[in-house]
């Protein structure tokens, strides 16, 4: 418990367990000695970039005349090639020190041996059936007696700093907690110690490449695992994802201020440009498979002529969260006639594993169990998708698809404090291996509204007492619609401490939420309804008219009353939209009953309302009639405004009155003149159809129109019970 809280130099393991640093060391030294040209031979992406910083700085330190190289993602892919090493021969370089890469490079290493350059690799994927014949090979999965196996690339070039240097190289802790950090490996043990010492180092450090950095991705304060995650980790990949990475590397090695600024700014420019790509890129993948063109297996393999390479593991990343699936997305090149790219997993499907188990069908392929990169021929491209979806098919279950979060407990948000949050702000660093906690609350929100440029954010407000706890929701912006105001929501998130102005409040990031109860969506009245009503495309949504209505907003199919069975047809009902109040409340308490929807909307208004000053009694009749018993005749047109001011009515109730009365014979109207009949057959109010009719539409608008929303919610809850049967005879 102490060495994960508090994790200290002594927690890192002598370098010379790791098979091959002794000989690697004796090699270097002695190229030192004899003046030789080393070569670090680095990775494009931001673990390469700082094993390649991290390895360069630490052999000038040790006096050694040395340079780096990084091979071009589009040109020369990645790993060893035999080119480059071909030209480093050339220019007079006797020792390659590989770094992030290299454990695949099997022709390569036959090509330096042929030539005369002795190979030192340094690599942490994961090893192919048969080993490189190099000068040394340090990787932690090929040392038995190493006791930790999962170091970066990052992590492995550190290693090889300290023992060359004698010393524990902590002016290079804060490029070890960059790589390690954006290479998404398991942060436990060993690399935990990196990242936790790293993290302080990097916040002293006075790296000028560092101090521009930051400048330009606006981090003030301490930077820490998510600073690094979400904001440098990504400009310094976009590099190599665009073209050569060498100026991340220049980034970090240079001591002048100016030319560090002119270097971030550049960076930056490429990571704007590098998140337009992606997203056009994704959106294009995306039609692929849901238009059909492309299939929808229990793998994903997508691939299209002119996809940038560099960013299709973000891409491959984007549709496993969206299809829940392993993806693989694969850039094609007609001319050389095959398609390269990169592949990402879930959790069940072990990527190395499984393209392993069909290599014969790959050019190169290389990586980890979630993560990989690959070269194929375009004929291929229908062979291993349908191999890796066979391979899943025999391998995963329904639930291997779906995507998990492990939640650590339920919460309420008046025991949420910053002093609590502070306490589980212990277990920093957080990552893989190492998830940051994840906490379940149940609350109605007292505010729900939508944040950002582009409006797909969603922030949320939950007060109780005088407990106060904000919530923001990425990316989910597309539920505010369906999100009723009223609802209780189920929010599961991470705990954080939001500070503005000097102030810290507590706020959950939102990663997923849920309604478990059925929802009311009160939009009675409401004369726009285009931007409330807003359904996915697997939503099955319909409107229902009572009063044949023609049209619903957003082009929704509408059914009547008399054929809503049909609404049925897509499968159960997610929305129903009503579009008018029925005749009865029986007919909508029978429609609910059938239909069973998930949500209600009711989006109905009323114009000629039934909804009196106040209902007529059979007093107010027996007055009207004897007025007209005394006066023989009354004018409608003339005088009905003059008596329902005088009597405090409604001028609608006096026509009212004046239609039954004319219904059940009392009375003739002429010319809107009403006089008594002779002699009228004797009967009650309620024989009146229009007295009948109106009270019911009276009834119907006081429990759907005119109600609170507590009201119309228990009136529909009810209908939605089922109907209780009566035992007869003991059956």
């Amino acid at each position: 418990m102490q060495r994960f809280l508090h994790p200290t130099y002594k927690d890192l393991h002598d370098p010379f367990l790791l098979n091959g640093m002794k000989e690697s060391i004796e090699r270097i030294r002695s190229a030192i000695e004899q003046g030789e040209h080393i070569l670090v031979y680095g990775d494009y992406d931001a673990d390469g970039v700082s094993s390649t910083t991290v390895m360069v700085e630490a052999l000038r330190e040790a006096g050694a005349i040395c340079d780096y190289y990084i091979p071009n993602r589009f040109t020369e892919g990645y790993g060893p090639n035999e080119t480059a090493f071909l030209k480093a021969s050339e220019d007079g370089f006797s020792v390659i020190i590989t770094v992030d890469n290299g454990i695949a490079g099997l022709h390569e290493a036959e090509v330096a041996k042929r030539i005369g350059i002795d190979l030192i690799i340094t690599d942490h994927h994961e090893v192919q059936e048969t080993l490189p014949d190099a000068f040394a090979i340090i990787h932690p999965k090929t040392s038995p007696s190493y006791p930790f196996k999962e170091l970066a690339g990052v992590g492995v070039a550190f290693k090889v700093a300290e023992a060359l240097l004698e010393k524990l190289p902590d002016h290079l802790l804060d490029m070890a907690a960059i790589g390690t950090i954006a290479d998404l490996v398991p942060l436990q043990g060993e690399n935990r110690t990196l990242v936790y010492l790293g993290l302080k180092a990097l916040n002293q450090s006075d790296r000028a490449g560092l101090k521009a950095l930051k400048d330009v991705c606006s981090i003030e304060g301490e930077v820490d695992e998510e600073t690094i995650g979400f904001s440098i980790g990504p400009r310094v990949n976009a590099v190599g994802r665009l073209q050569d990475a060498s100026p991340a590397v220049e980034l970090f090695l240079t001591e002048e201020a100016k030319e560090a600024v002119h270097l971030a700014n550049m960076i930056n420019s490429l990571n704007q440009e590098r998140q337009q790509i992606v997203t056009q890129t994704a959106k294009e993948a995306e039609e692929l498979l849901v238009s059909g063109e492309q299939p929808l297996g229990e793998v994903i393999v997508v691939a299209k002529e002119g996809w940038n390479s560099g960013v299709l593991g973000i891409v491959a990343s984007k549709l496993v969260r969206q299809f829940d699936r392993p993806a693989v997305v694969l850039g094609i090149d007609p001319e050389k006639g095959y398609a390269k790219g990169s592949a990402r997993s879930i959790a069940a499907y072990d990527l190395f594993q499984n393209c392993m188990e069909v290599r014969d069908h790959f050019i190169h392929f290389g990586g980890h169990a979630q993560a990989a990169g690959m070269t194929l021929d375009i004929d291929n491209i229908d062979n291993v998708r349908n191999l890796l979806c066979l391979k899943a098919q025999e391998k995963l279950s329904d639930e291997d698809y779906q995507q998990v979060l492990d939640v650590e407990t339920t919460v309420n948000i008046e025991d949420i404090t910053l002093e609590q949050i502070q306490e589980v702000n212990k277990l920093r660093p957080f990552g893989m291996g190492n998830p940051k906690p994840l906490f379940h609350i149940k609350e109605k929100p007292k505010e729900i509204r939508l944040i950002g440029s582009r409006q797909n954010h969603l922030k949320l407000m939950f007060k109780k007492e005088r407990s106060k706890l904000d919530g923001i929701a990425f990316g989910m912006g597309d539920l505010f619609t369906r999100i009723s105001p009223h609802s209780q929501l189920e929010v599961i998130g991470e705990l954080g401490i939001n500070e503005w102005n000097g102030r810290k409040n507590v706020q959950v990031m939102v990663k997923d939420l849920k309604v478990e109860a059925w929802q009311l969506f009160d939009y009675r009245g409401s004369k726009h309804l285009e931007k409330k009503l807003s359904f996915p495309k697997d939503h099955n949504a319909v409107a229902l008219t009572f009063n044949e209505a023609d049209s619903a907003p957003r082009n929704l199919p509408v059914f009547s009353n008399k054929d809503m069975e049909d609404a049925l047809a897509n499968g159960p009902l997610h929305s129903l939209v009503l579009m008018d109040l029925p005749a009865s409340l029986a007919e909508l308490s029978n429609a609910v009953r059938r239909l069973a929807p998930d949500n209600i909307y009711a989006c109905y208004q009323v114009t000629d309302s039934a909804f009196f000053t106040s209902w007529p009694t059979r007093d107010h009749f027996k007055w009207f009639y004897g007025m007209l018993m005394k006066r023989k005749s009354f004018d409608l047109n003339q005088e009905s405004e003059k008596l329902a001011h005088r009597k405090g009515w409604n001028a609608d109730m006096v026509n009212f009155i004046s239609q039954v009365f004319f219904e059940l014979g009392f009375v003739k109207i002429k010319d809107g003149v009403l006089t008594i009949e002779n002699k009228p057959q004797q009967k009650d109010l309620t024989e009146s159809e229009i007295y009948q009719e109106r009270k019911e539409q009276l009834m119907v608008e006081q429990a759907l129109y005119y109600s609170t929303y507590k009201e119309l919610k228990d009136w529909f809850s009810k209908q939605r019970e089922p109907i209780k049967e009566e035992v007869l005879n003991g059956l």
